[in-house]
């Protein structure tokens, strides 16, 4: 393909099936012609992904929400400058695990500090990219916690109480509402066989 590539991010609360669907998206768009990098945030370089381990970690992770915040935009700064940007810029698509819009959410929203700050962060560090399309996958709270627990052990992030899931949840979805040309909310609650075709039918449609 010739020209910018697209940009794609997979979002929502923990247990919703983005990390399982996102290989899927990957291998459709092989199979229809297309080079992608599939890719996760925190994390997607060296320095993300200790950036990553960390910020997971109930036993090293910064105290405070402010440092928190600031750690995601490093590891976001070195994956715009080492994978997207360049893979974007030859054509290439881009999946992702997770972008801005956990920012706004989970430190914005679930930390309290508000989504002036991360959008001045936002507008500093890429003021002109934005996914082309965010497909919010969605699930009952019950049900993506229960989901967490049958992996195993759950993360810091993982084990933040159901109400303040619902909060986040809720977010996920007003920020959909807000900006229906871009945002598409899919339910994951149906089998998984029917929650990625209608993954890769939304994907599909942006292709020429």
């Amino acid at each position: 393909m010739s020209g910018r590539g697209r940009l794609i991010s997979l979002e929502g609360i923990e247990g919703v099936g983005k990390s399982t669907h996102l290989p899927a998206l990957a291998a459709l768009l092989q199979r229809r012609g297309v080079e992608c990098v599939a890719t996760r945030e925190p994390g997607g370089t060296p320095f993300g992904g200790r950036i990553r381990k960390l910020l997971l970690s109930s036993e090293t992770a910064p105290a405070s929400a402010e440092a928190e915040l600031l750690l995601l935009f490093a590891a976001r700064a070195e994956h715009l400058q080492k994978v997207i940007k360049p893979a974007l810029a030859r054509g290439d698509w881009v999946l992702t695990d997770r972008f801005l819009d956990a920012s706004f959410v989970y430190q914005g929203l679930g930390r309290d500090l508000g989504m002036e700050r991360v959008q001045a962060l936002v507008d500093w560090l890429m003021p002109e990219l934005r996914p082309d399309l965010v497909l919010v996958l969605d699930a009952d709270v019950e049900e993506a916690l229960a989901r967490v627990r049958r992996r195993g052990q759950p993360d810091r992030f993982e084990r933040q109480a159901p109400a303040t899931f619902a909060r986040l949840r809720q977010c996920y979805l007003d920020r959909a509402a807000a900006d229906p040309g871009r945002y598409r909310v899919v339910d994951t609650q149906r089998p998984i066989g029917e929650v990625r075709a209608d993954l890769e039918r939304r994907v599909a449609r942006m292709l020429p």
